[in-house]
């Protein structure tokens, strides 16, 4: 099982490098709301309608899991073990939904690779 984070799911979406190593996994991942709506956000920001692209990613077998109290609070406990790598919250939250599911985050953002955090393996796409 996989998190996406908004970074690898954009690096599909706009065929960056990168996408192929995203494509084999989304039949067995799940996007964070909050990482969802960045990607929405970032498909607006480049002159994209986002409800064509929001159509698009509902049409694939990626779940889309709400960001809900449970996770808000493992995404501010992880603040402390995160800053030095200059994770947002919405990367965060990315994190925590990975240790909560047992499952690996994948990501586009060199950063994480200096997290160390036990219960979350990040896999970089380039």
């Amino acid at each position: 099982m996989y998190v996406l984070d908004a970074s690898a799911l954009l690096a599909y979406v706009y065929e960056e490098e990168g996408a192929e190593d995203v494509e084999p996994r989304l039949s067995s991942s799940v996007i964070l709301s909050i990482n969802f709506a960045e990607v929405l956000q970032k498909a607006a920001q480049a002159g994209r309608d986002p409800d064509q692209v929001g159509v698009l990613l509902r049409g694939m077998t990626m779940g889309v899991v709400p960001f809900d109290h449970a996770l808000a609070t493992e995404s501010a406990a992880l603040w402390p073990l995160t800053r030095h790598a200059g994770l947002s919250l919405a990367d965060r939250a990315c994190v925590a939904l990975a240790a909560a599911m047992g499952a690996v985050a994948v990501t586009a953002d060199s950063s994480w690779t200096r997290l160390s955090i036990p219960s979350v393996e990040v896999h970089l796409i380039r």
